[in-house]
């Protein structure tokens, strides 16, 4: 009995030993955090303010070129006023050239603006000039193709006028009668009869008293025929050189001299 005692006794003692061992403990951890926590809250008051990095510095882009200046507008080309068409009437056949005696009865009109010519006309017209400016004679063998007949040349009938003008040119490759062509057309014109015999003669000389021109009309003459042949025309009133016939359905019908 005195035994059990005693073990409850020890039981006791030791219980009561390990209570006061972690009260102690329990006393001494608690003021420790406490004291942690007020040197980090003091720390943090006390340090420096943080700095905030400064945002990374922006590179401005290079400025672009300057766009290149637009060209300038181009010039408006004025465009010819529409003709009004012309009927064309189909001719039976070449029409020869009138004769060189000197026209009898009022003379007729003068024209020089290419524009009252019919549109046929002045189609067939700006073909044979394209070819005479070339140069080369062969480059009037497509206009003479496409004529619904072949002009004529001479008096007599020719197969070739290609190799007529050669032949009858100075130099052999027709150069001179393509400049006498040129310059025949660009003297001024008539016109003569009407419907179906309707034709565009050059130069009006051919259709003109030559006793009668004024002094300007003379100069014209010298421009188309040289002096020497144009002086005996104008003595007889006849004209006696080249010229040029052309219907009002564009059919080249003679250039004769």
């Amino acid at each position: 009995m005195q035994k059990s005692n005693k073990s409850v006794m020890v039981g006791l003692a030791a219980l009561v030993a390990v209570a006061a061992v972690i009260v102690y403990a329990y006393r001494v951890a608690v003021p420790m955090k406490a004291s942690s926590a007020v040197i980090t809250s003091q720390a943090e008051s006390t340090a420096p303010p943080k700095t905030p990095a400064a945002p990374p510095e922006t590179v401005a882009p290079e400025p672009l070129p300057p766009a290149p200046a637009a060209p300038p507008p181009l010039p408006e080309i004025a465009r010819p006023e529409p003709l009004p068409p012309a009927v064309p009437t189909p001719l039976s056949g070449v029409t020869s050239p009138p004769s060189a005696s000197p026209p009898s009865g009022p003379a007729s009109k003068v024209l020089y603006d290419l524009n009252q010519l019919p549109p046929p006309v002045q189609h067939m017209l700006k073909e044979i000039v394209v070819a005479a400016q070339s140069g080369d004679i062969e480059r009037m063998r497509p206009v003479l193709e496409s004529n619904e007949l072949k002009p004529m040349v001479a008096a007599a009938a020719v197969d070739d006028p290609i190799a007529f003008w050669k032949k009858a040119s100075a130099d052999g490759e027709g150069r001179d009668v393509l400049a006498a062509l040129l310059n025949v057309l660009s003297s001024g014109f008539v016109r003569m009869k009407e419907g179906r015999e309707e034709m565009y003669v050059w130069p009006y000389f051919a259709e003109t008293n030559l006793a009668t021109l004024t002094p300007q009309q003379q100069v014209e003459l010298y421009r188309v025929v040289p002096a020497a042949q144009a002086k005996p025309m104008q003595q007889s009133g006849k004209y006696s050189y080249y010229r040029v016939g052309i219907a009002a359905d564009g059919v080249w019908h003679y250039f004769l001299p």
